[in-house]
């Protein structure tokens, strides 16, 4: 039977990992995006295995982004948007970006989704936007750079992300129906800090083919991972000091 020294060893060693493994975990910290300036903060989305990096400048309501997703196949697509009337696909305003074929440099459009069926015509967006971009990265995944303008005064924004099929002749193929597909949305929060929360339960039906990006969700940000990361190693130290004194 353990003494009452080792219990408490172990229960301090236990305490310490769960409090320094969601720090490190997060993996937008340790991406390279290559010759982008830094962005201010950076969050794993909780699906799909995509992450966004932000800044957002209240001198000109603009929000700058670099989103990170990698195609279901080669020549499958990406998408990130945000929707300024609704919470989920439709009405969203996304940027899709995807190869024309295996080694070429992405291609990086615009549709204003109006409805569950993707209208090609429909490419002008309802908000000001510049500095458009894809580029890849050596893991397969496609980035997406742009910076929006945005609603001054506003705290945030409903964001919307996709992973896709194929792409025939310039036009995006139907997404899946798979439970992340379904929960690809939450609200971007541009000062907050918060803890990241469970993703809201979808309530959608089927999608159609010609599907940009939908689904719901959430994210918190991580902001808090050198608070964390900090206060891990300190508690780190003082487990090592107790376990000398221990034994």
């Amino acid at each position: 039977m353990a003494s009452p020294s080792n219990s408490l060893l172990i229960l301090t060693v236990a305490c310490f990992v769960s409090l320094i493994s969601p720090a490190i975990s997060q993996t937008c910290n340790s991406q390279n995006l290559g010759s982008a300036a830094p962005y201010e903060k950076c969050m794993d989305l909780p699906v799909l295995d995509s992450y966004l990096h932000y800044t957002y400048d209240a001198s000109n309501s603009s929000l700058s982004v670099a989103f990170v997703a990698t195609p279901t196949q080669t020549n499958g697509w990406i998408a990130w948007g945000i929707n300024p009337t609704g919470t989920k696909m439709a009405g969203t305003q996304a940027f899709l970006a995807y190869r024309s074929r295996a080694g070429a440099a992405p291609v990086v459009t615009t549709y204003n989704i109006s409805g569950y069926n993707l209208d090609e015509t429909a490419r002008t967006l309802n908000f000001e936007f510049w500095n458009l971009r894809a580029e890849s990265l050596r893991s397969g995944a496609i980035v997406i750079f742009t910076t929006v303008k945005v609603p001054a005064g506003d705290d945030g924004v409903n964001q919307v992300w996709q992973i896709g099929g194929t792409v025939t002749n310039g036009r995006p193929s139907i997404h899946g129906n798979a439970q992340g597909n379904l929960n690809s949305h939450n609200m971007l929060s541009f000062t907050a800090d918060a803890p990241s929360s469970a993703p809201t339960p979808a309530t959608g039906g089927s999608t159609t083919p010609g599907q940009a990006a939908g689904g719901p969700g959430n994210a918190g940000n991580a902001g808090s991972l050198t608070t964390n990361l900090n206060f891990g190693v300190n508690l780190g130290i003082l487990v090592l000091l107790g376990s000398v004194f221990i034994f």
